[in-house]
């Protein structure tokens, strides 16, 4: 989705971000930018996949503990590794090259698996996984880098322990 202004106001409003760089135009191109700037905490708001679309089923569970059938961290097309059905997000790290201004398009570009650690925990086996991706503007440059942890793992049966 692009970044648009009044985007970028209904992202503060809930967290009460207050910075005018973010709502003013005049003080953002005061301080050199073309407009609004998009706040940094945006970005995954900004660049993470879908997580649904109309006709398109999200959950295919009503258990407790169900797992979307498609998500942006565990995805069924993921290249390499063996199958696995629980995840979750572990950590995010950002490096920005520069600032996000309101009338972009930005996105993810590439998945690169950076580091792997098989473990298997209280919750079951798989692995701690960090992937990294480029932060992409329509306009052709790349605005940042983002990593993302993740732990993939195949559930303990009940009454199993680790």
């Amino acid at each position: 989705d692009p970044v648009e202004r009044g985007a970028i106001r209904r992202y503060l409003e809930p967290l009460e971000f207050d910075c005018a760089l973010h709502t003013d135009p005049e003080v953002a191109r005061a301080a050199g930018f073309e407009d609004v700037t998009m706040p940094y905490t945006g970005v995954i708001a900004w660049t993470i996949p879908a997580a649904w679309r109309p006709g398109e089923t999200l959950f295919d569970s009503a258990d407790r503990d169900a797992q979307p059938v498609h998500t942006a961290i565990n995805n069924a097309d993921m290249p390499i590794g063996p199958k696995t059905t629980g995840f979750f997000g572990t950590d995010i790290e950002v490096d920005f090259h520069r600032e996000v201004v309101a009338g972009e398009r930005i996105g993810r570009r590439g998945r690169r698996l950076v580091a792997c650690t098989p473990k298997e925990t209280g919750v079951g086996r798989g692995a701690f996984m960090t992937w990294e991706s480029e932060i992409v503007s329509d306009r052709g440059d790349v605005a940042g880098l983002i990593r993302i942890g993740t732990y993939a793992y195949v559930p303990h049966q009940k009454g199993e322990q680790s």
